[in-house]
């Protein structure tokens, strides 16, 4: 089976093609960081647009790189839920055309279901059930994965999701955008124990997340209490400790909660994706705080941000059991 996967929840303008295995074939990927650099962080109405413009070439890149025509594809598939309405619409519109054009198969996915579904794109073989942990730019949220199209949503972030904390972080101490990579380099030269940062865990047994308090001490930590200071103030801690310390602060929480989430549904196989999972220091953090009970499974590196490949491979499992759409597919911002 070979199918065509189109990823534009946000801000990567992606397909790719992938076949039975999974094998990916193809795997394009147009970055639109250049474009949102300038704001600090993503802005819907130009990651819509950029779609708009690149998504046909990529598509095409796709296909030449795959060495397959329209004519050799068994699917379309596409990144349906959740993301930004705007994106998400010039993807789910493209798929259905073509699907109709071509007298294809049509496929939604889950877009968090693929980020989990790219730690198999490394060819390990994972039992259910499994605890499934995404975290990236958007969400932070954890599910029991029992089995194929078996997902139960146990938490999730109550405000900001991990990466956009990373985001904001960089931006308060004049980092550079995208935050996630920028804190993780200016962090490994600092000492994680060097500043005094909250830990939020809500409940006693709350599975959900908040990491906007700590972005707020970041601030505080950073231009002084109630952000005095238009910059760094006078006593404000290095840059490299400060990003040392928040990276320690929010692996601690995350630890916590895998645990928790961990002896309440009795599982010990953790499987992880997002774009934060790209995160050198938190995929050996969490396997320091977590211990040899528990078996953490990362995707490539490669599959790690938004890309259209994990699409694919989510697509395959539920084209296997009859799992698709209609041309009535719409576009969803919320999971």
């Amino acid at each position: 089976m070979k199918i065509l996967a189109i990823e534009t929840t946000c801000d990567e303008t992606a397909a790719a093609v992938v076949t039975s295995g999974p094998e990916v074939l193809s795997d394009i990927v147009y970055s639109q960081i250049k474009e949102h650099e300038p704001y600090g962080g993503v802005v819907p109405e130009i990651a819509s647009r950029s779609h708009l413009e690149q998504l046909t070439c990529v598509i095409e890149d796709a296909l030449k790189k795959a060495e397959l025509t329209p004519a050799d594809l068994d699917a379309v598939a596409v990144a349906h839920r959740p993301g930004l309405i705007g994106a998400l619409l010039v993807g789910v519109t493209t798929a259905k055309a073509l699907a109709w054009a071509w007298n294809l198969p049509l496929i939604g996915v889950h877009h968090l279901e693929a980020h989990l579904e790219a730690a198999f794109l490394a060819g390990e073989e994972i039992e259910h059930p499994y605890l499934g942990v995404v975290i990236s730019g958007g969400h932070t949220d954890m599910h029991r994965v029992d089995g194929e199209g078996e997902t139960r949503w146990l938490g999730g972030t109550r405000d900001d999701a991990l990466g956009e904390a990373f985001d904001k972080v960089a931006a308060v101490m004049g980092l550079g955008y995208p935050g996630g990579p920028i804190v993780e380099k200016t962090a490994l030269e600092g000492d994680p124990t060097a500043v005094k940062l909250p830990r939020t865990l809500l409940g006693e047994d709350s599975l959900d997340f908040s990491f906007s308090g700590i972005k707020t001490a970041v601030l505080y930590k950073w231009r002084g209490m109630n952000a005095v200071h238009k910059d760094k103030a006078p006593d404000a801690p290095s840059p490299e400790d400060l990003c040392a310390s928040f990276q320690a602060a929010v692996f601690d929480v995350l630890a916590e909660k895998i645990r928790r989430a961990s002896r309440q549904e009795d599982l010990h196989t953790v499987v992880l994706g997002g774009g934060v999972t790209a995160n050198k220091t938190l995929r050996q953090g969490l396997a320091d705080r977590l211990g040899p009970d528990y078996k953490l499974v990362f995707p490539p590196p490669r599959f790690t941000t938004d890309n259209a490949a994990m699409i694919g491979a989510r697509a395959l499992r539920q084209l296997a059991r009859g799992d698709v759409a209609d041309l009535e597919l719409m576009a969803q911002a919320q999971p």
